[in-house]
C-alpha cells in the first residue's frame, strides 16, 4: 500500500515514543523519574541534565538541542541528525541514514567538551555551597542555654536527659530563609534555627543542616508560606552526600546507629539502649541509602548499586551497625532504602553485622517520647 506524506505523518505521530526509542538505542542510557517519565543523556549533545522523555504524552524535551519539545519524528531527526523526509522513511518505510564520519566526530567532541564543562560547572557550585555552609556554622553559637535546647525540651529531650547538647549543634539567633524566585534569590523568613555539622567520612566539614524554630511554641519548626504554599522548616546547604551529622562518638565505640533525623538519633542516644554506642544522623533515607539497583517487576529492589562510590558507609572500626525505621513513611520504601544502606555497608565492611530497629507504625521514635500510643 502506498502512502501520501500527510498519511505518513500520522502514521509516524500514532507510534509509541519508548518504543522508537528503544529501536534507535538509546532507552538503555535513561533512568526512570516517573511513572511514565525518564531522564538522562541527551542523545545529540550528551548533556546528563537537560534530557527528559514522557511515555504517556509520547514527547520529549532537551533543553539544549529541542527545548521547545518534540514527538517521535523529531526524536529520530536528533538521533539520528537526519532531515523530516528521512525521518520519515526511518519511522514509516525501510530507510536507515547513518551519521557521517565527520558529523558523529563533531558530536563526540562537543560531548566530551560539554561533559567537561558540567562537570567543572559542578565541581565550582559543590565548593561556593560548601562555603557559604561553613560560614553559616561558624556564626553559629554554643547551643547550651539557647533555644535550641528549649526546643528539644518540646521534643522529649530535657535537660535531664541531656545536659549538653553535642558540640556538633549550634544555634544561630538569626538565620535567613532564602528561596530562589526566577535567577534571584529572596529573604522569606529570618530567626532563630539550630545549626548541625555535617562531615564527610574523612572527617571533612562539607555541609550544615539548618532547623528553623518557633520559640512560642516549645518543640515546634516555624511556619514558613510563599505564594499560599507551606515551605519545609528544614534545609541542607553544601554536599551532603556521603556525610552524617556525628552527634556522639566515644572512644572505644564498635557500635553505631544512625537515624534520618536529629530528633530521632537523640531520643536513640537517651534511651540507653545502646550504650558506649557512636550516633550518627544520615539526614535522609536517599543519603543513608545510596543509589538502589533497578529490578524488573521491583519499585524498590533494597539492593544496593555499587557503582554508587559517594553513598554513605560506616568507618571501618564499626563492627554492628544499626539503622533506625522510621513509621511515618512508606513502610516498603523506608525498609528497602534502608535494607540497601546495610547491604552496602557490610559490602564495604567484611564482617559487619548490620540491623533495622523499627518504630511503631505511623511514628517516629521521637513520637514515643512525645506521648504518642505505641
Amino acid at each position: 500500500m502506498s502512502y501520501g506524506p500527510d498519511h505518513r505523518v500520522d502514521d509516524a505521530r500514532k507510534m509509541s515514543i519508548e518504543a522508537v526509542a528503544t529501536d534507535l538505542g538509546i532507552m538503555g542510557d535513561l533512568k526512570r523519574a516517573g511513572r511514565r517519565e525518564y531522564t538522562g543523556p541527551c542523545p545529540a549533545c550528551g548533556g546528563t541534565d537537560r534530557f527528559g522523555m514522557n511515555t504517556a504524552k509520547d514527547v520529549f524535551l532537551c533543553r539544549h538541542c529541542t527545548p521547545d519539545g518534540g514527538d517521535v519524528i523529531r526524536l529520530v531527526m536528533l538521533v539520528k541528525g537526519c532531515d523530516f523526509p528521512s525521518a520519515l522513511e526511518i519511522l514509516c518505510g525501510a530507510g536507515q541514514v547513518e551519521l557521517s564520519p565527520g558529523e558523529r566526530r563533531r558530536r563526540d567532541e562537543r560531548r566530551v567538551k560539554d561533559r567537561k564543562a558540567r562537570e567543572a560547572r559542578a565541581e565550582q557550585e559543590r565548593r561556593n555551597a560548601i562555603a557559604a555552609a561553613r560560614a553559616i556554622w561558624r556564626a553559629g553559637r554554643e547551643a547550651t542555654g539557647s533555644p535550641v535546647q528549649g526546643y528539644l525540651a518540646g521534643r522529649g529531650i530535657g535537660p535531664e536527659l541531656l545536659p549538653v547538647p553535642p558540640p556538633n549543634i549550634r544555634f544561630h539567633p538569626a538565620l535567613k530563609y532564602m528561596v530562589k524566585a526566577g535567577s534571584e534569590w529572596a529573604e522569606v523568613h529570618r530567626g532563630p534555627a539550630m545549626l548541625a555539622a555535617m562531615h564527610q567520612l574523612d572527617g571533612r566539614f562539607s555541609a550544615v543542616h539548618r532547623t528553623w524554630l518557633d520559640p512560642s511554641r516549645p518543640g515546634c519548626k516555624i511556619e514558613i508560606e510563599r505564594d499560599g504554599k507551606r515551605l519545609d522548616a528544614k534545609k541542607g546547604l553544601g554536599s551532603k552526600k556521603g556525610a552524617a551529622i556525628r552527634l556522639f562518638t566515644p572512644e572505644g565505640a564498635d557500635t553505631m546507629v544512625v537515624g534520618e533525623g536529629i530528633e530521632t538519633t537523640l531520643t536513640a542516644y537517651v534511651s540507653g539502649v545502646f550504650p558506649n554506642a557512636a550516633f550518627w544522623v544520615g539526614v535522609d533515607l536517599g543519603n543513608m541509602a545510596g543509589q538502589m539497583r533497578r529490578v524488573p517487576g521491583k519499585r524498590w529492589s533494597g539492593i544496593p548499586d555499587m557503582a554508587d562510590a559517594r553513598a554513605f558507609v560506616p568507618p571501618a572500626w564499626v563492627r554492628r551497625l544499626v539503622f533506625i525505621q522510621d513509621g511515618d513513611s512508606d513502610p516498603r520504601m523506608t525498609r528497602a532504602k534502608l535494607e540497601s544502606g546495610l547491604q552496602r555497608a557490610m559490602a564495604v565492611r567484611p564482617g559487619l553485622w548490620a540491623q533495622i530497629w523499627p518504630a511503631p507504625k505511623g511514628a517516629d521514635l521521637n513520637d514515643l517520647v512525645m506521648g504518642a500510643p505505641a
